[in-house]
């Protein structure tokens, strides 16, 4: 074997974990791939619930567009461990834009084809994945007239159909929705947290969530259909979906209470509706916590700290007004002597907050998902049909005001923490709180 041959079996060994698991970028031109409103022609229900979705906008959404142009590009043009993620953000954002080459694509205000983020050509053209258990964009793709579907008599005189297996599995969904970082922490693993919950055991899908069925025709002249998949694929950015998605209950030891006392509260929280952890998908910027605060009579409030239980890494999910972290930011973006923002937005003191979260190589904090090389400290999440309880003993306050004393309990969500989306100059709709759910009781204090 020559020298050469050599070292091309060593760099081909070495990069195989990492190119064979993806589509390959630049194996298309544009105009393999028609244009969502050419679909929408026959399938006009569908097309506008899809141009709706995150789905439609998952390029042009404002968190996208900034994480990616102002954060991950520029970081893959500087660092080569990162280099990847110039074309692996774009292959799940914009898959046909990576597929034809177009690479980076320009800003959503270029106005290019880029903004069509994941369409009808995308998912009906997949096969497959070259992965048993697919994650960073491994879908093996086949534009055409043969569009791939769910079911076995659909017909179309607009084009083939060919009924796909594949189509209706989570496996389909894992090819996007799973993801290892280039230091090969998993960064995403939605599909791995179904699969090891109950609801894969009972054979409830990615679809059956997400895709809701209900009566309707999948196009013009097509069948009335009594479970037509609907393609809104609504998940955490909708405050719909969000609502009621965890239980929550809170509870007293006693509905009496003098002033000076201790009282001992306990909330608790269970996921009986979400089929994966929550929060899932980009757990390093995603928010979810608990509030509780109590208002007396004379309408003064008071915010109520939970317990420590003293579990490894607690101190990252409780709410710490004092704490900083993200500096990787300032970094990527230039900025001398950054201190990074606060870690916990505007999360009051003492909070409950469940996340997992991501550190970069330099060990700090991280909501660069690309820059993560552990994330196996501690992960505070609620998992599928799990309650975690959390417990609060609060000094009452001497100067309480008699009569009734309301505890209200609150827990509430955020795609990221409001500090990242001030700095970022994000539209505050990014990073608002929505709430989850919230329960309230009311005690008496008695002189």
């Amino acid at each position: 074997m020559k020298n050469g041959e050599a070292i091309f079996l060593v760099i081909l060994f070495v990069l195989s974990p990492l190119i064979g698991n993806c589509a390959e970028m630049g194996s298309f031109q544009y105009k393999d791939f028609k244009r969502p409103k050419r679909c929408g022609v026959c399938h006009r229900e569908i097309y506008q619930e899809w141009r709706q979705s995150l789905m439609a906008q998952c390029f042009t959404h404002g968190w996208d567009q900034v994480e990616y142009f102002k954060l991950a590009l520029p970081h893959a043009l500087r660092l080569k461990k990162v280099s990847g993620v110039k074309a692996g953000c774009i292959a799940c954002h914009s898959p046909i834009s990576f597929l034809s080459g177009d690479i980076p694509p320009g800003p959503a205000s270029a106005k290019t084809r880029a903004n069509e983020g994941v369409s009808c050509e995308v998912c009906h053209n997949i096969t497959g994945s070259t992965k048993k258990v697919p994650f960073n964009f491994s879908f093996i793709i086949k534009p055409g007239r043969v569009k791939q579907g769910p079911r076995r008599d659909a017909r179309s005189p607009a084009h083939g159909v060919r009924y796909s297996k594949f189509i209706k599995s989570p496996e389909f969904c894992a090819t996007c929705h799973d993801e290892q970082s280039p230091y090969g922490a998993w960064v995403k693993a939605t599909y791995r947290e179904w699969k090891a919950g109950p609801y894969s055991k009972e054979g409830t899908t990615c679809q059956d969530c997400h895709m809701y069925r209900a009566p309707g025709k999948p196009g013009i002249g097509g069948k009335m259909r009594a479970d037509m998949a609907h393609h809104v694929f609504h998940g955490s950015h909708f405050a719909s979906k969000l609502a009621g998605a965890v239980d929550l209950a809170l509870y007293a030891k006693k509905a009496n209470i003098s002033p000076g006392s201790m009282l001992n509260l306990r909330a608790e929280l269970f996921n009986g509706k979400v089929g994966h952890y929550i929060p899932s998908g980009s757990t390093e910027e995603r928010m979810l916590w608990l509030e509780v605060w109590a208002t007396d009579a004379s309408g003064k409030k008071y915010s109520i700290p939970v317990d420590r239980k003293g579990f490894k890494g607690e101190k990252y999910t409780i709410a710490d007004s004092s704490a900083m972290a993200y500096q990787a930011m300032g970094e990527i973006m230039g900025i001398k002597g950054f201190k990074g923002v606060k870690r916990d937005g505007n999360c009051p003191d003492g909070a409950r907050i469940f996340r997992h979260p991501f550190f970069d190589p330099k060990g700090r904090m991280t909501i660069c998902q690309w820059y993560t090389v552990d994330n196996t400290l501690v992960d505070y999440r609620i998992a599928p049909r799990e309650t975690k309880i959390e417990n609060y003993t609060w000094a009452v306050p001497r100067d309480i005001a008699p009569g009734p004393l309301s505890i209200k309990a609150s827990l509430f969500y955020s795609e990221v923490p409001s500090s990242v989306g001030k700095f970022l100059r994000l539209p505050a709709s990014e990073y608002a709180p929505i709430l989850v759910n919230t329960t309230k009781l009311t005690l008496e204090v008695k002189k």
